[in-house]
C-alpha cells in the first residue's frame, strides 16, 4: 500500500508517506539538466493553485537518465529555487529503477506500467535511444526517463502514470478530478 512507504527527504529525514492519508499526491522523478526540466514550471504551477485543496508533491531527483541531475542534494534545490521559484518539498536524489530503487517505485510500477509515450517532439528520439539499449524496453514497467509522474488519490491507490512526453494539462485534469 502506498502509505506504508516512505522517502528520505533532502536533509536525509525519513518521511512516512501515511502523512499524506487523504491527500491527492503526485510523484515524480525530476533532473535539472534535461529537455523536460522546465517542466518544474507548471509543477509549481499545480502545486501552487491545488495545495491548498490537498495536492501534494514527492519531487523525487534522478540520475539514472543521461546523469541529467548531478549535483548534491542542496545543489539541486538551489537550481529548481532559483530557475523555477519552487516551493513544494524535495526529496533526497534516489533511483527510480534496479538494485538500489526506492521501494516506492517497486510498488508504484507494480500499480501502473509503462503504456506508450504521448504524442511529443522528443517521443521518437526516447523510443530510438530505448531501443538501442534494449529491444524489449516498451514490454517493462521501468521508469523510461525524467519527469515521470504517478498520481495517487486521496485513498492511497495509484490511479494514473503520466510519461515525460505527456501534456501537463492531462495531469492537471486527472488531479482536478480528484480534489
Amino acid at each position: 500500500m502506498f502509505y506504508d512507504h516512505e522517502v528520505a527527504t533532502r536533509k536525509g529525514e525519513k518521511l512516512s508517506l501515511s502523512e499524506y492519508k487523504g491527500k491527492v499526491v503526485l510523484i515524480v522523478n525530476t533532473a535539472t539538466g534535461c529537455g523536460f526540466t522546465p517542466q518544474y514550471e507548471p509543477i509549481e504551477k499545480l502545486y501552487m493553485e491545488y495545495h491548498d485543496k490537498g495536492l501534494e508533491i514527492l519531487d523525487i531527483p534522478c540520475n539514472q537518465f543521461g546523469a541529467q541531475a548531478p549535483g548534491t542534494d542542496d545543489e539541486i534545490h538551489e537550481f529548481c529555487t532559483l530557475h523555477y521559484n519552487t516551493t513544494f518539498p524535495q526529496m533526497k536524489k534516489s533511483d527510480v529503477n534496479g538494485e538500489n530503487e526506492l521501494p516506492l517505485y517497486t510498488f508504484l510500477k507494480a500499480q501502473k506500467g509503462f503504456e506508450g509515450f504521448d504524442d511529443h517532439e522528443l517521443k521518437s528520439v526516447l523510443e530510438n535511444m530505448l531501443g538501442a539499449a534494449d529491444p524489449d524496453w516498451a514490454s517493462k514497467p521501468d521508469i523510461k526517463w525524467n519527469f515521470t509522474k504517478f498520481v495517487v488519490d486521496r485513498e492511497g491507490n495509484v490511479v494514473a502514470r503520466f510519461e515525460p512526453t505527456a501534456d501537463m494539462a492531462k495531469v492537471e485534469e486527472c488531479i482536478k478530478s480528484l480534489l
